[in-house]
């Protein structure tokens, strides 16, 4: 009696086809990998800063001395010793005997020395009389006094480069500032102003303003569209709502500290700034960054709050590229892993059939 053999046509495939292919979607993911580990290797999110990195922005956001660290734009083009002769010096918490020659010196006037200590024992309220003939000053440097404002005759100071009043009691900036067309440099950080001149926007050589923590601050004039050789601008620990639009206009413009103020998100066209290296946005409650950030080219440091924004990245157009880029690996890994699994039961299922 014959037994017939009954069986199941089995398709054959050639194995070197199988190997091949799953060789390729092996190189293809190392390739993806690769190309991942070299793109977290160029952010900066990946690199640590160092020490002296680390020192020098924790003494910014504490508002210490910069210009000693030297992690911020100062001005020592001119390097004449006799520049110190057209430098005034006036600060309210270090009146003493010393101090009042060393300023005699750099004022090069002993007729400003006497008038300073005439003064020095009792509230400063107000700048010395004789202030306003020193018209060839290229610098005032006015700290931590009760001076409510700038006095009017400041435009005369035609040669003035650098404005330093922060920490007095000034509450308001006079429209004859705008006639200060060498001003380079103003400071009125923690007075208590309320507005900006427009006519401030006729010094159009002004590369630094600092104008941190003046209270109710909230809006800046449109005319400040004109300083166009602006590169630095502290803005932090106001009431602005939004970025000014001004602002945006300033194409020159390399730092721009905006932080501690009521910001919620950023315009669609803040990639106007162009230059813009540094930007400062921790301590509002931004939870939106619009996809032109990523046309901000020279943005070497960008830092905002994570306490809000963070938990809603995953809505931020800005990480669209690389979710999609996640997903798609994860998918691929899936299917990769499926069809290893797939092949080797395939195999397996063989080798029982062989021994059969």
């Amino acid at each position: 009696m014959k037994v017939e053999r009954i069986g199941i046509d089995i398709p054959v495939y050639d194995l070197s086809l199988i190997r091949e292919l799953w060789e390729g979607r092996v190189k293809k993911y190392k390739q993806r990998q690769k190309k991942e580990e070299e793109r977290i290797s160029k952010s900066a999110l990946a690199k640590k800063l160092k020490s002296t990195e680390v020192t020098a922005l924790q003494c910014y956001l504490e508002r210490s001395a910069l210009s000693e660290l030297h992690i911020l734009p100062t001005h020592n083009d001119d390097n004449d010793a006799d520049k110190k002769k057209f430098i005034f010096e006036l600060n309210g918490k270090k009146m003493d005997g010393n101090h009042l020659k060393k300023l005699s010196q750099r004022c090069f006037t002993m007729h400003l020395y006497y008038c300073l200590r005439s003064n020095c024992d009792c509230d400063l309220q107000k700048l010395p009389e004789d202030l306003q003939y020193m018209t060839y000053l290229k610098e005032w440097h006015i700290h931590r006094t009760r001076i409510p404002e700038i006095p009017t005759y400041i435009e005369a100071f035609v040669d003035l480069q650098v404005l330093d009043v922060p920490k007095n009691g000034l509450t308001k900036l006079p429209p004859e500032i705008g006639k200060l067309i060498n001003l380079k440099e103003l400071n009125v950080n923690y007075n208590k102003l309320l507005s900006i001149p427009p006519e401030l926007g006729e010094c159009e050589n002004l590369e630094r303003l600092e104008m941190t923590a003046n209270g109710n601050l909230a809006e800046l004039p449109f005319e400040l569209s004109n300083l166009k050789k602006l590169k630095h601008l502290d803005m932090a620990e106001n009431q602005f709502a939004s970025i000014p639009i001004c602002v945006l206009r300033m194409e020159n413009l390399k730092f721009l500290d905006i932080s501690n103020n009521r910001l919620k998100d950023l315009p669609e066209d803040v990639d106007r700034l162009e230059s813009l290296e540094t930007l400062f946005l921790h301590k509002n409650k931004v939870r939106y960054v619009p996809m032109t950030m990523t046309n901000l080219i020279h943005l070497k440091m960008f830092i905002i709050s994570a306490d809000e924004l963070f938990i809603r990245l995953y809505d931020n157009p800005i990480n669209t590229e690389n979710e999609e880029m996640n997903i798609d690996i994860e998918t691929q890994d899936e299917r990769d892993k499926e069809f290893m699994k797939t092949y080797i039961e395939t195999l397996q299922d063989r080798g029982e059939n062989d021994e059969r």
